[in-house]
């Protein structure tokens, strides 16, 4: 299978995952639900967020605040589309990190297209800290931004390597 073909299947695999742990979520949760995983550590609960990552936004009342989200979205889908399109060019870790990033964006946004509001329901944290509650899609993200840094900080070094030879 080419690297492209792989890039796409792996973006479809994460898009079909975080809409299936959407939904069960959705269907089985009431607002507000919590359901403990680990004590102490991680629970499932139903939360929606109009506004992007970490709730930036969600307390904007502007009418357009879905239409200008959706449509940023989009763009950044359309650019990392062409990324993807071009992935035979790029480093294991740049093809792996677009292909996440590519699946989350379009989990999140077809939430967004939907609904307006994004699902989330990861809830993890220690006694009373809780970090944002997230979604498989943002975790993909996260990840895949992860693997391009990695990528950048061995691209670096290899660099550096070369000139150090030269």
């Amino acid at each position: 299978m080419n690297r492209r073909w792989l890039a796409l299947a792996t973006s479809l695999g994460i898009f079909a995952a975080d809409r299936g742990t959407k939904w069960l979520i959705e269907s089985r949760f009431d607002f507000f639900d919590t359901k403990t995983v680990i004590p102490g550590f991680f629970n499932l609960v139903r939360s929606e967020n109009p506004g992007v990552a970490f709730g930036i936004f969600a307390d904007t009342v502007s009418h357009n605040r879905t239409l200008a989200l959706v449509s940023v979205s989009v763009v950044a889908i359309l650019v990392l589309a062409t990324l993807l399109w071009k992935i035979e060019k790029q480093d294991r870790y740049t093809a792996a990190g677009i292909s996440l990033i590519f699946g989350g964006a379009l989990g999140n946004v077809f939430d967004r297209v939907r609904s307006g509001r994004v699902t989330d329901f990861i809830d993890l944290y220690l006694g009373d800290y809780h970090w944002y509650i997230f979604n498989l899609a943002d975790a993909a993200i996260c990840i895949g931004a992860g693997l391009l840094i990695l990528s950048m900080i061995l691209s670096d070094k290899a660099m550096k390597r070369s000139e150090a030879g030269a």
